[in-house]
């Protein structure tokens, strides 16, 4: 904290008693004494005690722990889950049942762990969102409330003057690069949607090796659903999405990373959804897809430690092993292969109301698969009756089980199912040069064997702040 070290933003943030206020580790602010810090593990602790986000260095917009993606355990589970907005959808006692624990014991752990329970923690969740929407769009302020996942514009009012020490109105005229006209309108015209889609910076903890990233998505992309354009150090992603309450379709930017070990920064986002309810969601799974929470300080400092790898790490600083943005779909095509899984698009995918250039379809449903028959029949049968959960707060030792018994299902596929769909950081696939010494982080080790087989050695260029 004294010497404002990003590498821990999103990690714990430190309150400040006599200012009422918290903040993330590398805020610019004058340090405070010592005496009148308190630390916590999460924004919402923070939020629970009575302190509001420092309009500085705006701490609710950090990187998420690593912690809750590598964790297996009921706490990591459910932290994955609430960042799907799963207790939003669901309400408490569906989280709880999807644990296969009581309201009351998932309570009890979250509040004895990250110092706040499912409730705060999916308030500050829904505080961000709303201070995204009222700083990026023009919406009505009624329409970001219920977007944001509020139950009332009261509890709404209540929650951004608790949080930011602000009405939403004073919010929204504090945004940035807001025309004069628009500061000047406490209530925007209806007809100003964004239809051009919302904005969003996506940080990242560390170096980034967006290269990597971009190679593989675009080698994988099925046509359809998914596009990569433009040149490498300056491509775009787009793909569409299934979402809980509609559709969407995301624009995702390269943006090259330094090699500092204390370099971070964010890829530019543009999200179009039919649907505002799914914000959350939809941000969620970027950031696994992309696999924006990782701690890669600490990736990098025990496989660069290995002989092996040390050179491959010290190439590629921050290496990313990407998740999915959808898990049913990436299951399927973990088994099928790209070719199939283009066929399925054009066969089965449901046809998007308004196409936008090769994007025409969403991938299809499990429920529409199951009557394909074969292995991948089977497989879309449990995950459309729920015998196979891959959700972000699935059990991954109960899933791998479940996946093993489908007949015809091949291990490999498995491991890969494990690695990409439910984000383990310690994967090795059958049959692969993987050693027990570079646990925990096996599926890093694999992602950096194959960077160096697709492309050897690379060269990172410092970003460019815009």
């Amino acid at each position: 904290m004294r010497s404002r070290d990003a590498r821990f933003d999103g990690e714990f943030f430190f309150a400040v008693e006599t200012t009422g206020i918290y903040c993330r580790p590398s805020c610019p602010a004058v340090t405070p004494k010592r005496e009148n810090v308190r630390y916590y593990a999460t924004a919402a602790a923070a939020q629970s005690s009575g302190f509001r986000a420092c309009r500085r260095c705006r701490p609710d917009a950090v990187p998420g722990s690593a912690e809750w993606n590598v964790r297996a355990d009921v706490v990591g589970r459910a932290m994955r889950m609430i960042g799907d907005g799963v207790v939003d959808r669901e309400g408490v006692a569906g989280l709880a049942g999807r644990l296969g624990y009581s309201a009351r014991q998932v309570q009890r752990q979250l509040t004895a762990e990250v110092g706040a329970g499912p409730v705060a923690l999916a308030r500050a969740q829904r505080a961000h969102t709303a201070r995204v929407l009222l700083q990026t769009t023009a919406l009505p302020i009624t329409e970001i409330a219920f977007a944001a996942g509020f139950a009332s514009v009261r509890q709404f009012n209540d929650t951004i003057r608790t949080v930011y020490a602000s009405t939403p109105t004073e919010l929204r005229a504090a945004a940035p690069r807001r025309s004069a006209s628009h500061r000047r309108s406490a209530t925007p015209p209806r007809t100003a949607t964004p239809s051009a889609g919302i904005p969003l910076r996506l940080a990242h903890r560390g170096p980034y090796q967006a290269t990597a990233v971009f190679d593989l998505l675009a080698a994988e992309a099925v046509p359809g659903i998914e596009e990569v354009t433009g040149t490498p150090g300056t491509r775009t992603y787009r793909r569409t999405l299934r979402l809980p309450y509609g559709t969407g379709i995301v624009a995702v930017g390269e943006r090259l990373s330094g090699a500092s070990a204390h370099t971070s920064g964010w890829l530019d986002a543009r999200l179009h959804l039919t649907d505002l309810r799914d914000l959350t969601t939809a941000v969620q799974r970027l950031r696994r897809l992309f696999d924006l929470d990782a701690d890669p300080y600490a990736v990098d400092e025990w496989l660069g430690a290995d002989t092996r790898l040390a050179p491959l790490v010290a190439a590629r600083p921050g290496l990313r092993s990407p998740g999915a943005a959808d898990p049913e779909e990436l299951a399927v095509r973990a088994l099928v292969g790209r070719d199939e899984a283009e066929r399925l698009v054009r066969s089965y995918g449901k046809l998007l109301d308004a196409p936008c250039g090769t994007l025409t379809h969403v991938f299809p449903e499990p429920a529409v698969l199951a009557e394909t028959g074969g292995t991948l029949g089977v497989l879309a049968t449990a995950l459309a009756d729920g015998t196979l959960r891959l959700d972000p707060g699935a059990d991954r030792d109960e899933a791998q089980k479940a996946l093993l018994a489908l007949p015809g299902m091949d291990p490999r596929v498995v491991a890969a199912i494990r690695t990409r769909v439910l984000g383990d950081p310690d994967v090795a696939p059958p049959d692969e040069d993987i050693p027990d010494a570079w646990r925990p982080w096996r599926s890093y080790a694999l992602q950096h064997l194959k960077a160096a087989a697709r492309t050897g050695p690379v060269t990172t260029s410092e970003p460019k702040e815009h």
